[in-house]
Order: C-alpha cells, then sequence, then structure tokens
C-alpha cells in the first residue's frame, strides 16, 4: 500500500487535522502517550495558541516509519 492510498483509507474518518484526543483514539493510547510523543518530537505537530494540532499526513508518516520497523 502506497502513501496516497493508506491517507484514503486508513484514517479516512477523522479529519485533515487532528486534536490530541482525535490522534489518541485514531492509535489506541491514551492522551497522555499522545501528548509524550509530541513534546519528544515522535509525531511531528503544530500548535496553534496552547493547543496540539496534528495534520493526518504526520501521523501516517509516524505510522510508516513505525510499520516498518515491525
Amino acid at each position: 500500500m502506497n502513501f496516497k492510498e493508506a491517507y484514503q483509507t486508513i484514517l479516512k474518518d477523522y479529519p485533515e487535522i487532528m486534536s490530541v484526543e482525535e490522534t489518541s483514539a485514531a492509535l489506541g493510547v491514551s492522551t497522555k502517550t499522545v501528548y509524550k510523543m509530541l513534546k519528544n518530537g515522535t509525531i511531528q505537530n503544530m500548535k496553534v495558541g496552547r493547543a496540539y494540532r496534528i495534520p493526518k499526513v504526520h501521523l501516517l508518516s509516524f505510522l510508516k516509519i513505525n510499520m516498518a520497523k515491525a
């Protein structure tokens, strides 16, 4: 599966830019874990004011890297 196919199928029910809560639901981890990944740079993000926003493209890049290691 290439990146474009993954983008259109894996997270199709999520918005283009996700909140921490949506990201935690998509990954199946707690929000605390997502905050740790954002703060240490594991997942690239944008900060809007005090809130983190995670573009779907960055989340898929994170998943692709972790899938390659598995």
